[in-house]
């Protein structure tokens, strides 16, 4: 099997996969398919439908003049279909209907255009009609990289520049991930470029071969990257709703305090202040917050980090870092135990719990509990 079968397998996989990816999102899903999930699934799906395009005209080559030569523009569609996509996962309040129509009426007008040229070239010069077609398809395929760019920069423009848009769900997700894809995004430009500019001059598709390879991971990444991203930040935002419709479910705020005064013999100040201190983290739910550390609680309170620090762990035996996890797992086994919650993931509530990632709850839930947070959610 040469280079060229192994990549067209590889084409192919990643086509199907792609296909297979939205039946997952749409069909499979216990999910109410969303818009921004929808857009998500056009992009993969527009770059499912390209690969599958590049692998048959590569693979087959139609004796029929016309089938050989009727191309749709799927690439055309792949960045106004992802910055829908953006546009709707940052819940920013912007109209992008004007660049999916108007990429919609450019993928028609293209198409009319390449069908109206493969008459005409086969009506009046049969002879040069290839070479025709071969002209036009350069200066279609030079148009839609155009375009695309202008669609990049506005990507760009909303990851970047306008973060001030999007408040709102930074506080479920950081997002660097869909600057992560933006990056491999233009990457995948650039060898674009390169493939169009190497054809054109030498007539090698070497470059065309090696950006269909990279759009192959491309498809993956950015359909099972996109979907769970969403769903997790999603899961998020519905589990922070319902704990503010439902105040039972928060750790209680007249807590049992460690009673450490008679062994450790400590003023009945030290004591107060404690409840104080706990008192507000758990009715200013600061302990939700991820980014919390000593230095920032010691001037909530207007005390000293030392100070801070030595009344928490005296009065709770815990340092800081773990006291503050204390409130989280007591938080996250509320969410863990209560029905209303069986649908939301375990990482999310881990992550509206006030933890960074799933290593780091898994971790110390185990160290407070003895067990996983997923052997722990037995009710479910």
């Amino acid at each position: 099997m040469d280079l060229t079968s192994i990549l067209n397998y590889i084409l192919i996989i990643a086509a199907l996969q792609g296909i297979a990816f939205n039946i997952f999102t749409i069909h499979i899903s216990r999910r109410k398919v969303t818009t921004a999930v929808i857009y998500l699934n056009l992009t993969v799906l527009a770059l499912s439908l390209n690969i599958l395009q590049a692998w048959f005209f590569s693979d087959h080559q139609p004796d029929n003049f016309i089938l050989r030569n009727i191309l749709f523009s799927w690439d055309l569609l792949i960045l106004p279909f992802f910055h829908a996509f953006l546009v709707y996962y940052l819940r920013i309040e912007a109209s992008i209907r004007i660049y999916v129509r108007l990429s919609l009426f450019i993928f028609l007008f293209l198409l009319a255009s390449r069908m109206i040229t493969i008459a005409i070239s086969k009506q009046f010069w049969p002879g040069n009609a290839n070479e025709m077609l071969l002209q036009y398809t350069n200066l279609e395929e030079i148009f839609i990289a155009g375009f695309s760019l202008f669609i990049f920069i506005k990507c760009y423009q909303l990851l970047f520049t306008k973060q001030h848009s999007y408040t709102y769900i930074q506080k479920f997700d950081d997002i660097s991930w869909l600057r992560r894809m933006w990056k491999v995004g233009i990457c995948m430009f650039l060898l674009w470029i390169i493939a169009i500019s190497l054809f054109n001059l030498t007539g090698n598709v070497t470059g065309y071969q090696v950006l269909r390879l990279g759009l192959s991971g491309v498809i993956y990444w950015i359909g099972y990257q996109g979907f769970f991203r969403y769903h997790k930040a999603n899961d998020r935002i519905s589990i922070r709703k319902s704990i503010s419709a439902n105040k039972a479910i928060q750790i209680e705020k007249s807590r049992s305090i460690t009673d450490t005064e008679s062994k450790n013999e400590l003023s009945l100040k030290h004591q107060a202040d404690f409840e104080k201190i706990d008192r507000y983290l758990i009715e200013k739910q600061r302990f939700l917050d991820p980014n919390l550390g000593l230095e920032d609680l010691a001037e909530e309170m207007e005390m000293s980090s030392t100070h801070l620090s030595k009344i928490i762990n005296n009065q709770s035996e815990y340092n800081f870092s773990d006291y503050i996890n204390s409130l989280r797992i007591e938080q996250a086994k509320k969410l863990l135990k209560d029905k209303e919650f069986c649908k939301y993931t375990i990482v999310a509530i881990g992550l509206e719990c006030g933890f960074n990632s799933r290593s780091t709850f898994y971790s110390a839930f185990k160290k407070f509990t003895s067990q996983t947070p997923s052997k722990y959610r037995d009710v479910c």
